[in-house]
């Protein structure tokens, strides 16, 4: 259908419909444009360049659907969540955002498949053709692939996984929740600033210690089964390269090469022993064999820093104040993190930041109100 086409009797809903629709694309536009200004590797950086013009293509679209039903489609801006992810991916990095704009990809790629404006045209399938090539993009590319071999293929078989965005938030979410019932639970059972202080900082200690230490074994146990792997595909691929090749020709056929081309692709990688083991490694196996997981102490290190950084939020009033009034700034303090939490977790979900960062604040202070109520109780009763 073209955009000048009549549409027949468009509604109110309609035209909600294709301001959404030019909303998100706006949005995925603008976030692509960053990843790929950010994104080191050129070859990647061509992708998410690619990506980009595709989504400005679709956001044109709807704006001339917009414009044929007599509305106007507004200057283009991106929305709050859009420039978040775009600030993020330009300051630490497109690997930051990429798990979850993958996940967004895979959530919304069927979204135009029942709009009837869509039909006829490309956008369907290209919406899926991006959910698949950033599926694969998160999950690392085999060495030695080119472009628009990347550009063809169905994606891993896994979900993109690995999202420190999604870590560090919820990380400080548990420090701030955590610590604020500790500190209101022992302010409730009317003990002096210094105790509440100190149960505070033992708290922000003791739960960042068993984060940092939790997470320490859940990477590194993870990290010895992964060796384990490799060494076994290794080992496999010097025994029966002719097996080990063929299996990977199906891997990349499967994800929907020609078999002539998954063929050489597959000999290709095979001529060199490393080459093929990270192939393999991560083919098969899912994992990058340069990581393989990730490192341990990194993971410890940033559980133990981003706990006490949540942790530390409701303590702050107490270096400064004491009584009534510190119980009530470190509720303000405990406050205004929740909300900005909530709204940062708006970033992974694609809820509106007011609906989560809201949902946060409640659910927060009823465990700070339960725990406070207690700690009354309980001071009550061993007086």
């Amino acid at each position: 259908m073209s955009a000048d086409q009549p549409s027949l009797a468009p509604s109110a809903a309609d035209e909600a419909r294709f301001r959404a629709n030019l909303q998100g694309e706006i949005d995925s536009a603008a976030v692509y444009r960053a990843m790929a200004s950010a994104e080191k590797s050129a070859q990647l950086s061509s992708v998410y360049d690619r990506l980009a013009e595709v989504e400005e293509r679709h956001l044109g679209f709807w704006e001339e659907r917009l414009r044929s039903i007599g509305a106007d489609p507004e200057p283009r801006r991106p929305s709050w969540r859009a420039q978040t992810m775009a600030f993020l991916a330009r300051r630490f990095g497109p690997r930051l955002v990429l798990p979850t704009v993958a996940t967004f990809e895979q959530v919304d790629q069927g979204d135009y498949d029942d709009q009837p404006e869509t039909a006829g045209t490309s956008m369907r399938d290209q919406e899926r053709s991006h959910a698949r090539v950033l599926r694969f993009v998160a999950g690392g590319s085999p060495q030695g692939l080119a472009g628009e071999t990347l550009a063809r293929l169905e994606g891993r078989h896994r979900a993109p996984g690995g999202n420190a965005l999604r870590a560090a938030v919820l990380g400080a979410n548990d420090g701030l929740t955590s610590n604020l019932a500790l500190v209101m639970g022992v302010a409730g059972a009317q003990f002096k600033s210094t105790v509440i202080l100190i149960a505070g900082l033992t708290g922000l200690l003791a739960g960042a210690f068993s984060m940092a230490i939790g997470e320490w074994v859940s990477v590194q146990s993870a990290r010895e089964l992964s060796q384990r792997q490799v060494h076994t595909e290794a080992a496999e691929i010097r025994s029966v390269p002719d097996e080990e090749e063929e299996e990977l020709a199906l891997i990349y056929e499967a994800k929907g090469l020609p078999q002539g081309e998954a063929e050489q692709v597959a000999a290709r990688l095979m001529e060199d022993e490393q080459g093929a083991l990270d192939a393999m490694v991560r083919e098969e196996l899912g994992l990058d064999p340069s990581t393989l997981g990730g490192s341990p102490y990194s993971a410890g290190g940033s559980s133990f820093v981003l706990f006490a950084l949540g942790a530390i939020i409701p303590l702050v009033p107490y270096f400064f104040v004491s009584g009534t009034a510190a119980v009530v700034a470190a509720i303000m303090a405990a406050a205004s993190g929740l909300f900005v939490i909530g709204a940062l977790i708006s970033l992974l979900t694609g809820r509106n930041p007011l609906y989560s960062g809201s949902r946060q604040l409640i659910f927060g202070l009823l465990a700070a109100g339960v725990t406070f109520g207690l700690g009354r109780l309980i001071g009550a009763a061993v007086a």
